[in-house]
């Protein structure tokens, strides 16, 4: 009898060394998923994939990328603000996350429930025409405008294209435009090539940056402060007489209660993987901006633009329930 209360209790502590050791064990333990905002084959879920592949490598472990799209990007917010804050649960999405905190109150989670990690990259909002269009840029579209109606196409109502084209309308050069959403980026390329709207709000990296170089488009203007590499005859609204910077953005964010030190260890991570040359060449190429930095920098980046967007959403009384 004896004997078996000995051995019950070496089995007790041998299970309470195990538990603890496999509770000591250093992050990642296993396998870690992104939770991508949007469906396959946008720019998040083409970030998600490059940023992970590095991230993985890295890491050890293979990062798992899971396409969640839905009500603007908030499903997979939602789902990711309310998994366990232990960062095996990952959320990549786009501006559209800090743009849904004011355009969206119900979404039933807020931006706070999620922590930023790393923002990945940018890419400028833009503004391009058919070929067939008379305006050499920007500055000659307003010009040609003025007391006129235009019609503009985006990739759909809310979306941070909509949002900043709207604006810069109708607060800042003061023109009558018609906005004309598309079900996607797609369709909206293709009804501005054809010359069925006057042009087109975009990103470079949502295909327009190519488009531009094959001549399919033309490019009137960027929203940033300086000309972008991969479309140097393109000038910014700023040489039009209308200084405006606008951006859509890649993030990483994890659940809000996530400790210090895997914070500390994906952020550093992801940095190592963002300077890498190829990796940045091929971001560079397509119309984006790599982003190194701090999970502070990332945080306070992430609490600008919250605050930017928000005062574009309200200005415009735009609201979806």
């Amino acid at each position: 009898m004896r004997f078996v209360k000995y051995a019950v209790i070496a089995l007790f502590a041998a299970t309470m060394v195990n538990t603890g050791a496999a509770r000591a064990q250093p992050y990642p333990a296993r396998d870690i998923t992104f939770v991508v905002a949007f469906a396959p084959g946008g720019v998040a879920d083409t970030l998600a994939r490059l940023v992970g592949k590095g991230l993985g490598e890295k890491l050890g472990r293979t990062v798992v990328v899971e396409n969640r799209g839905g009500a603007g990007g908030n499903i997979a917010a939602a789902s990711v603000a309310r998994a366990a804050p232990d960062g095996y649960t990952l959320l990549v999405t786009t501006t559209a996350l800090a743009i849904n905190e004011t355009l969206r109150p119900n979404k039933g989670f807020a931006a706070s429930d999620l922590k930023p990690i790393a923002i990945v990259a940018s890419s400028p909002e833009a503004f391009v025409t058919s070929p067939a269009n008379p305006a050499a840029n920007l500055a000659e579209f307003l010009k040609n405008a003025k007391g006129k109606s235009v019609t503009f196409a985006s990739a759909g109502v809310g979306s941070g294209s909509h949002i900043a084209a709207e604006y810069f309308f109708k607060e800042i050069a003061k023109v009558n435009a018609v906005h004309v959403p598309f079900q996607g980026g797609a369709p909206a390329i293709a009804a501005t090539i054809g010359n069925q709207v006057d042009l087109m709000a975009t990103t470079l990296g949502g295909g327009a940056a190519a488009q531009i170089a094959h001549g399919k488009l033309k490019g009137l203007g960027v929203a940033s402060a300086k000309r972008v590499a991969v479309t140097p005859n393109v000038p910014t609204y700023a040489e039009a007489g209308h200084p405006f910077d606008a951006s859509s953005w890649v993030g990483v964010f994890a659940p809000a209660g996530i400790s210090a030190d895997v914070v500390a260890k994906l952020n550093a991570t992801i940095e190592e993987v963002m300077k890498d040359k190829a990796l940045r060449d091929k971001l560079t190429a397509i119309g984006f901006d790599p982003i190194e930095g701090s999970q502070q920098q990332a945080d306070t980046y992430f609490k600008g633009e919250v605050a930017k967007w928000g005062k574009m959403v309200k200005t415009l009384n735009l609201s979806i329930k």
